[in-house]
C-alpha cells in the first residue's frame, strides 16, 4: 500500500463526485456537503466529550493519588455513559419566578458556540469545515457568544446565588478576551493571515517544526493562561466557585439542561487546545507530512491532547485564586504585557530585517529578533511580578487576633 495515498481529501472528492453521478446539481452537492459536514462535527464533539470526561478523571485521580472511575465497565470507561443515562431520566426542573425562555435558551447558547468553534479547525491540510479567510476573527466572535450564555443563566435563574455568577462571566471572561485576543493576532500578523489553516500551513519551515512558539513563547504563554480563565478552569474557576456562590450560574439547572453546561465545559477545553495547536504549535504539521498527508491527523490530535492535559494537570493541581487576585493579574499584568508584545512584535516586523546565508544556512534575523524580545519582555514581566507579589499584602499579618478580655 502506498502511503502516500492516505489523504483524508479524498473522501469528501468522492462524496462530491458520487452526488454528481446522481444527478443532484452543483447547489445540492454543496448544501448536501455542508449538511453532512455539520453532522458529522457534531457527532464527533458528542463522542469526545464522552472520552474527555473519563481521561480527566482519571488523570486527575492519579495526580491526587485516587483511583478514578472504576466500577462501570472496564477500567471505568462506561462511567461517562452511565453519567449521561443519568441526567437524561432526571427531572427538568425549572423555577416559577425565572425568565422561562432566556432561562431554557442559555444551555444551548452554552454549547452552540464551541461546536461552531470546530467548524474552522483544520484537523489536517484541507481537512477543514470551513477555511474562510476570517477564521481567528470568527472564533472570536463565537467565544462572546459562550460569555452571553453564561451570563443569560445566572441572571434568568432568579436566585441571588446564580446571580453573581452571572456577574463574574462579565468580570472574567470578558476581561481575560482582552489578552486572548492580542496573543492570537500576533501570529496573524507573523502569517499575514486570519485563515486557520493558513496560519498552520505557514509554519512548515524546518522540517515540519517552524511553529510560532519559538519565536513568539510570551504569545503562547498568555494564550495559555488566558484559555484557563476563558475555559473556566482552575485557579480561574470563580464562575462556578461551589464554596462561595454553591455552583454559580448554572445552580438552578436540573437534568439535561446542567448536562449541556458540563458538555460546552469539557468541549471548550479542548476546542481552545486545538486552537493554542493550530495558532502556535503547527497544528497538522510535522515530519514526513508532505510525504504522508494523513499523518498530519496524527499531529493534530496528539499535540492537542498534549495541550489538553496540561490544562488538566493544572486543574487538578493549583488552588482557586481569590476574585480580586484573579482580576488584578489580568488588568494589572496579563493585559499590559500583550499590549507591550504586540507593539514590540508589530515594530520588529516592520522593520523588514533581511535573511543571511552562512555556509548555505539561512539565519533569518527578524524570528531571531522576535524570540529574543519575546523571552526579554517575559523575564521583565515576571521580575516584575515577583516583587509585585512579595510588596502586596493578600493576607493579614496575623491570622488570629486575641478575644476581648471578658467582663
Amino acid at each position: 500500500m502506498d502511503l502516500s495515498q492516505l489523504d483524508l481529501r479524498v473522501i469528501g472528492e468522492f462524496f462530491n463526485e458520487l452526488l454528481t453521478q446522481i444527478g443532484l446539481s452543483i447547489t445540492l452537492v454543496k448544501v448536501s456537503g455542508w449538511l453532512l459536514g455539520a453532522l458529522i462535527l457534531f457527532i464527533f464533539s458528542l463522542t469526545l466529550v464522552l472520552g474527555l470526561i473519563w481521561m480527566e478523571r482519571k488523570y486527575a485521580a492519579r495526580i491526587q493519588d485516587r483511583v478514578g472511575p472504576n466500577r462501570t465497565g472496564p477500567f471505568g470507561l462506561l462511567q461517562s455513559i452511565a453519567d449521561a443515562m443519568k441526567l437524561l431520566t432526571k427531572e427538568d426542573i425549572t423555577p416559577l419566578e425565572a425568565d422561562r425562555i432566556t432561562y431554557n435558551l442559555a444551555p444551548a447558547l452554552a454549547v452552540f458556540p464551541v461546536i461552531m468553534g470546530l467548524a474552522v479547525i483544520p484537523f489536517a491540510d484541507g481537512v477543514v469545515g470551513a477555511n474562510i479567510n476570517i477564521g481567528v476573527l470568527y472564533v472570536m466572535a463565537f467565544a462572546a457568544v459562550g460569555s452571553m450564555a453564561a451570563l443569560m443563566a445566572g441572571w434568568s435563574s432568579n436566585n441571588k446565588y446564580a446571580l453573581l455568577g452571572g456577574f463574574r462571566v462579565v468580570a472574567q471572561l470578558l476581561s481575560y478576551e482582552i489578552p486572548l485576543v492580542f496573543a492570537m493576532l500576533i501570529p496573524v500578523m507573523l502569517a499575514n493571515t486570519m485563515r486557520m489553516n493558513g496560519l498552520a500551513q505557514a509554519q512548515g519551515q524546518f522540517f515540519g517544526l517552524g511553529w510560532y512558539i519559538w519565536i513568539v513563547p510570551t504569545a503562547f504563554v498568555i494564550f495559555l493562561i488566558s484559555a484557563l480563565a476563558e475555559g473556566e478552569r482552575a485557579p480561574f474557576d470563580l464562575l462556578e466557585a461551589d464554596s462561595e456562590i454553591v455552583a454559580g450560574f448554572n445552580i438552578e439547572y436540573s437534568g439535561m439542561k446542567f448536562a449541556w453546561f458540563f458538555l460546552a465545559f469539557f468541549l471548550n477545553s479542548w476546542v481552545l487546545s486545538a486552537i493554542a495547536v493550530t495558532v502556535f504549535l503547527g497544528g497538522w504539521q510535522g515530519p514526513f507530512v508532505e510525504q504522508i498527508p494523513a499523518l498530519g491527523v496524527a499531529y493534530f490530535f496528539g499535540k492537542t491532547m498534549v495541550v489538553f492535559f496540561i490544562l488538566a494537570w493544572i486543574r487538578a493541581t493549583f488552588p482557586r485564586l481569590r476574585i480580586d487576585q484573579m482580576m488584578s493579574f489580568c488588568w494589572k499584568f496579563l493585559v499590559p504585557l500583550a499590549l507591550v508584545l504586540f507593539m514590540t512584535v508589530a515594530i520588529i516586523l516592520k522593520m523588514n530585517l533581511p535573511t543571511y546565508t552562512v555556509a548555505t544556512i539561512p539565519i533569518p534575523t527578524e524570528g531571531i529578533a522576535l524570540a529574543a524580545a519575546n523571552i526579554a519582555i517575559l523575564i521583565a514581566a515576571l521580575v516584575l511580578l515577583g516583587r509585585s507579589v512579595r510588596k502586596a499584602s493578600f493576607a493579614p499579618k496575623r491570622l488570629f487576633t486575641p478575644e476581648l478580655r471578658r467582663l
